[in-house]
């Protein structure tokens, strides 16, 4: 006997329908088996899914899946959860804290419906020679304004920072180029190089950025709040922004755009999170029958 399970699909880093970067949230999902959440990723079309279940240590426990594999944080995902939690009235007091792969992370909705996210200290690792992710994207080492590293803030990425907008846009994944790449660095647990400018798509925006995708993805992702929270560490930490707070941008040639408020906490030499706000608009809300 087929079984029904609540199901929201949200916009998250948007005010507005089919703005921003969309997930589906599956509530009631914490115990869903792999095969079955990738299948439903894939079904969606959409980059990402979570799946929400009860938790021992926090309010809910939830579950990120990508098309091919469960990943243990992701940052749009997280604002689609709580926006889900929250327009059912499953959130009190404006806060709440959910169980992830990596590790607790508080959340808070403030009195305007902006949803605010720390996400845990950064760790840097490796750097990585322009000429090796400038394969991966195909572009040329000299499109690359500073060492790539690979930063986590609850999942890896390797933080590019480019010379413009230009170079952003003739951006092109590589998959060979990107295993490869995954097969030198960080045991293969690093996600796609994330390419950033120091220019916003808008004079509101301090910084503009694109994340390709490799299959069975979708080519792109419109905004990427995980790599954000990434990126801004690199940032701070190099001394290429002068403040710890700024607006991010991505999206917005894919006719998604998305921002996001960000504020890096600590010192450059000992930051301890980094938060990430946003809005989030629940689009549709069902069941799916399994």
């Amino acid at each position: 006997m087929r079984r029904a399970w609540p199901i929201d699909w949200v916009d998250a880093f948007t005010d507005r329908p089919f703005g921003g970067n969309g997930c589906a949230v599956v509530h009631d999902g914490g115990a869903l088996d792999d095969e079955t959440c990738k299948a439903i990723v894939r079904e969606t079309g959409l980059v990402e899914c979570t799946f929400v279940g009860a938790s021992r240590t926090a309010d809910w426990k939830v579950r990120y899946f990508l098309a091919r594999q469960e990943i243990p944080f992701a940052g749009h995902p997280t604002l689609a959860t709580v926006a889900s939690l929250a327009e059912r009235g499953m959130v009190a007091g404006g806060r709440v804290t959910l169980e992830t792969g990596a590790g607790a992370v508080p959340v808070e909705i403030d009195g305007d419906g902006r949803i605010t996210m720390t996400q845990p200290a950064p760790v840097f690792g490796e750097e990585v020679p322009e000429g090796i992710v400038a394969e991966v994207v195909g572009l040329a080492p000299g499109d690359i304004a500073h060492v790539p590293q690979i930063v986590s803030t609850g999942l890896p990425f390797c933080i590019t920072v480019l010379t413009g907008h230009d170079a952003l846009r003739r951006a092109r994944l590589s998959p060979g180029a990107l295993a490869r790449f995954r097969a030198q660095f960080e045991g293969g647990t690093a996600m796609e190089p994330f390419l950033v400018t120091l220019a916003g798509a808008t004079p509101r925006g301090r910084t503009f950025a694109r994340l390709l995708l490799d299959p069975p993805s979708p080519p792109e992702d419109p905004f990427t709040g995980s790599a954000t929270g990434a990126m801004a560490a690199y940032l701070w930490a190099r001394g290429l922004i002068e403040a710890p707070a700024f607006t991010a941008e991505q999206g917005h040639w894919m006719g998604r755009p998305g921002e996001a408020e960000v504020e890096v906490l600590g010192p450059r030499g000992a930051i301890r999170g980094v938060r990430v706000s946003g809005r989030a608009h629940v689009l549709i809300r069902g069941e799916i029958l399994l």
